[in-house]
């Protein structure tokens, strides 16, 4: 759950894509990820989502790191690299889609050039994402939001959302 850096640690921070994912659904969250809070690991959700990246995709690379990010699924089709993003659900696939985006924004400033896939094995359901301008914009906008809201010095006020209920956070907001 914790990928790369930390307000509190004091060295360069840097967006994750944990950060990005829920920075689309909750900035809450993101303020507590940033000062390494850790939600309760025995979470359902979470811990379902860890046994579907487990035991899906077998055959391909998974969980590489790269800087700040950790990659599900790493693979080769037709010459090109493949970075693939696994989900649970398709219900949060702008997250997803934002989150694979900041991947393919890491590797190519390191010289690689890679596709994106979301993936929703439950759902059999795939969708391919491209860095293309407009996303790099998007992806810009997000990640300086998401570094004002990590040196905030309190986090943001906690809102209702439908992810509440599932949230593995849900007692710092809600208790």
């Amino acid at each position: 759950m914790s990928e790369g850096g930390n307000v509190t640690g004091g060295g360069h921070l840097e967006v994750n894509g944990t950060m990005m994912w829920y920075y689309h659904i909750c900035p809450r969250e993101v303020w507590l990820i940033g000062r390494q809070i850790t939600p309760y690991k025995e979470d359902d959700n979470m811990e379902m989502g860890r046994y579907i990246s487990e035991k899906s995709y077998k055959r391909e690379r998974k969980e590489v790191e790269i800087g700040p990010v950790k990659i599900d699924v790493l693979s080769a089709r037709n010459g090109r690299v493949v970075v693939g993003e696994i989900k649970k659900s398709s219900k949060y696939m702008e997250s997803a889609k934002m989150q694979l985006l900041l991947y393919l924004d890491i590797l190519q400033k390191a010289g690689i050039e890679a596709e994106g896939e979301l993936r929703v094995p439950l759902e059999r359901k795939r969708e391919r994402v491209v860095l293309d301008e407009e996303n790099k914009k998007k992806l810009e906008h997000a990640k300086r939001d998401i570094l004002r809201i990590l040196y905030l010095g309190k986090p943001p006020e906690p809102k209702k959302v439908n992810w509440c209920t599932k949230c593995a956070y849900r007692e710092f907001c809600w208790s």
